[in-house]
């Protein structure tokens, strides 16, 4: 038989001290989210673009064709996210930094 004894007061004093890093961390992680979101979006407004046009070629699209359209489709928002050509991710980076930075401890 496991016999695990946990302090409550160890669980409760990591809990409460106030870690000095934590809202850089957070708008780390919001600035990493905010353009993960944008490529997102990028990616299906490639996604919708590409539907519009009509099918059609020489050769006969597969499986394979479709998954590597995605990978390209994905790789081509990455890198206008990274570009800041859109700015939707600065946009909501802006937006919802204040609410991180106005939190309180």
């Amino acid at each position: 038989m496991l016999d695990l004894k946990i302090d409550p007061r160890m669980v409760l004093s990591q809990t409460n001290q106030p870690d000095a890093n934590r809202k850089e961390r957070d708008l780390a992680e919001l600035k990493k989210s905010s353009q993960e979101f944008e490529a997102l979006l990028v990616m299906e407004m490639l996604k919708a673009m590409r539907k519009a046009i009509p099918e059609g070629g020489l050769f006969e699209k597969g499986m394979a064709d479709e998954t590597f359209q995605e990978m390209l489709d994905m790789e081509t928002a990455r890198a206008t996210t990274r570009a800041k050509s859109l700015g939707i991710a600065d946009a909501i980076y802006r937006q919802m930094a204040g609410l991180i930075e106005n939190r309180r401890e």
